[in-house]
């Protein structure tokens, strides 16, 4: 069947059987920083925006976006480099092979919560896992994004 959505502000279509997910149509639409890596909803690697809210793509069927609007991290370059710097100034980009999902779900969190403390935080991002940092880094990162862009935080920062 033939699709028909909006892709990082453009109208696309692609063609799609009943059991695709929209991951695999996203990397064949050349959305490479659509990533797979658990294949089990768990690791947030293939996080985009359905609509404006975070969903991992791997989880949809391709067939529920006709007439939807996606958006990856292709879509949201600007915001994306420069939340990047404030992850490369923690030192927590690592290997980068996660950072688009969890970059994804931080820009999508900021236009969500509102003054997030430390837990709300660690709460929004249960869902994205890396196995280069501990965490801290990638933390105090937001924290400082988060403080930019204008939203304070209630609870002291995150320590080393």
């Amino acid at each position: 069947m033939e699709i028909q959505f909006i892709l990082n502000q453009k109208q696309v279509s692609a063609e799609v059987g009943a059991d695709t997910v929209l991951l695999d149509v996203l990397r064949n639409l050349g959305c490479k920083s659509v990533k797979c890596g658990c294949e089990t909803t768990n690791c947030g690697l293939c996080t985009v925006w359905v609509d404006g809210k975070s969903r991992l793509s791997c989880s949809v069927l391709a067939a529920g976006i006709d007439g939807h609007e996606v958006t990856t991290m292709e879509g949201v370059e600007k915001e994306a480099a420069e939340f990047g710097e404030f992850l490369a100034g923690e030192g927590a980009e690592q290997c980068g092979f996660c950072s688009p999902g969890f970059i994804m779900n931080v820009l999508a969190m900021l236009r969500e919560l509102k003054n997030p403390d430390i837990e709300e935080i660690k709460e929004y991002l249960a869902g994205n896992l890396c196995r280069c940092t501990g965490y801290m880094g990638q933390l105090r990162a937001i924290q400082k994004y988060m403080s930019e862009k204008g939203c304070s935080q209630t609870d002291k920062e995150v320590q080393a």
